[in-house]
């Protein structure tokens, strides 16, 4: 009841799920707080999540949590690709996507592009544990530039993987071109190797918001790719289940999202050898069997989606 809650004085940060419903927890800190030429950033400390990332007031990583947004994301894509050596980020700003790439042997180049440096260098100060001595690995590079544009003039050799790893499509926000069908079909398909392997993160996919973004990304990227496989992990301090979608039209190993725990397990032990597999927080087989066992609810969702995010025709998280 209303009556048996615990109340107490404090300072409290409160993110809104839904229209109705919000996430609160206690406000330990605040670290960092500034406008960047683009969007405001924070960097805050809560209980329970702790040191947390901030972006125009929307979580977007938290220490308690960031591996399994950042795991799921780059672990299964790569696997699809079976043998990346380059591999491109948009967004990133963290530092924590490029970690997860780099603990890949085959990788021999990464190239990450992200347009705020600002925010850039705040994580980097204040959230070190996210990076993990990414800046000082030879193998990778940084731009501080539009994605949209960077790719677009790319004349470097072709990427084996593609990784979106960007804010949600806001009106406001310097992202939402990077949902936009012209950039799947146009930019992202160009830039990438015979074989190569696309994923974006696509915003909420709870029971009460899958609909608001997750549908209409899926759907837009079922327009530009042959295959699209979506899938979705939990994490708590969003609130909410999160979505992703892996794209591709030919690649090494299609059948990846199905593959059962076993020969995920041995494929990681070869990629990323034994002590760096272990090192891995919440990816493994059998995590990565769930991610892609979506709700009916959602599916229905997905398979009855007809939205497709043009410049002409955008879909904006409200």
């Amino acid at each position: 009841s209303l009556e048996s809650n615990h109340r107490c004085n404090g300072f409290y940060y409160e993110e809104m799920v839904t229209t109705t419903l919000f996430l609160k927890s206690e406000l330990k800190s605040i670290g960092f707080n500034s406008e960047s030429p683009f969007q405001r950033v924070q960097i805050i400390e809560t209980d329970p999540f702790g040191k947390t990332l901030v972006i125009d007031d929307h979580t977007q990583s938290a220490a308690c949590d960031e591996h399994i947004y950042h795991e799921a994301l780059v672990h299964p894509v790569l696997l699809a690709h079976g043998n990346p050596k380059t591999v491109f980020i948009g967004g990133g700003g963290e530092g924590a996507t490029a970690r997860e790439i780099l603990r890949w042997k085959s990788v021999e180049k990464l190239v990450m592009c992200d347009i705020d440096e600002i925010a850039c260098k705040m994580c980097r100060q204040h959230l070190p544990e996210w990076s993990e001595g990414v800046y000082e690995d030879p193998r990778f590079e940084i731009h501080y530039e539009d994605a949209y544009q960077f790719l677009q003039n790319w004349k470097g050799p072709k990427f084996d993987v593609i990784i979106m790893d960007i804010c949600d499509p806001i009106e406001a926000g310097p992202g939402v071109v990077l949902y936009f069908q012209e950039f799947y079909q146009s930019i992202a398909k160009e830039k990438m190797t015979e074989g190569g392997v696309f994923v974006t993160q696509s915003g909420a996919c709870g029971f009460l918001n899958y609909f608001e973004v997750f549908t209409t990304i899926h759907s837009t990227c079922r327009s530009s790719f042959k295959h699209v496989h979506p899938y979705a992990v939990d994490i708590p301090s969003f609130g909410c289940p999160w979505g992703f979608n892996l794209c591709y039209n030919t690649c090494a190993h299609p059948d990846a999202p199905n593959w059962d725990a076993e020969t995920v397990n041995k494929r990681l032990l070869e990629a990323l050898g034994e002590e760096t597999t272990q090192a891995l927080h919440n990816y493994d087989g059998e995590t990565h069997r769930g991610l892609f066992c979506l709700p009916k609810v959602v599916r229905q969702g997905l398979a009855k989606e007809t939205r497709i995010m043009t410049k002409d025709n955008p879909v904006f998280l409200t």
